[in-house]
């Protein structure tokens, strides 16, 4: 994809968001809601990697996050991916729904330098498709940076948001997807 045209996907997606949200099919109010704020679109931070899956004994073990409102949320863990990132090559848990034995995209909830400051202090998400072309247990994930988002309790109390593992706190900031106003 050119340049111009990963831009112009990552524009529309994001004008997609916010049309769902001013319709009242999100956690804001949509007489209030004028856009979310996000970086600018930078393809430098979108990578296709392969994912690492558990050794298919653990194949999806469960995972306990904690959540914004000090419940549990239990999910799979299906892997890890290592990222290239600016400060250096860092891996990120990988998690899916239980029950979902080959799930078509995985959830990676991440923290970093931003969070707090530029991006909810509690940290972002990210929905990755998954490509099994490899055949087998083997994938690769889309991991783009640009569609990171902020779960719904960033906008309002009453939502239970799980929060990322320790082992997904990045050190350095990810200057790109949503971010506060």
């Amino acid at each position: 994809m050119t340049a111009s045209a990963y831009e112009a996907a990552v524009l529309d997606f994001r004008r997609r968001k916010d049309e769902h949200f001013a319709a009242g099919r999100g956690p804001v109010n949509p007489a209030a809601f004028a856009g979310l704020s996000y970086f600018p679109p930078d393809e430098a931070w979108a990578f296709t990697v392969l994912l690492d899956p558990l050794p298919q004994a653990d194949a999806g073990a469960e995972w306990t996050l904690e959540t914004n409102t000090g419940e549990t949320r239990t999910m799979a863990r299906v892997g890890q991916v290592q990222l290239p990132l600016p400060d250096g090559e860092r891996t990120l848990l990988v998690f899916a729904p239980l029950g979902e034995e080959r799930p078509e995209r995985v959830f990676i909830p991440f923290r970093d330098a931003t969070s707090g400051e530029a991006t909810y202090g509690a940290g972002r998400y990210l929905d990755a498709p998954l490509d099994r072309q490899l055949g087998g247990d083997g994938a690769l994930v889309r991991v783009d940076f640009n569609l990171a988002y902020h779960p719904y309790c960033a906008y309002g109390d009453g939502w239970t948001c799980p929060l990322p593992p320790r082992e997904n706190w990045l050190p350095g900031p990810v200057t790109a997807g949503e971010r506060l106003s």
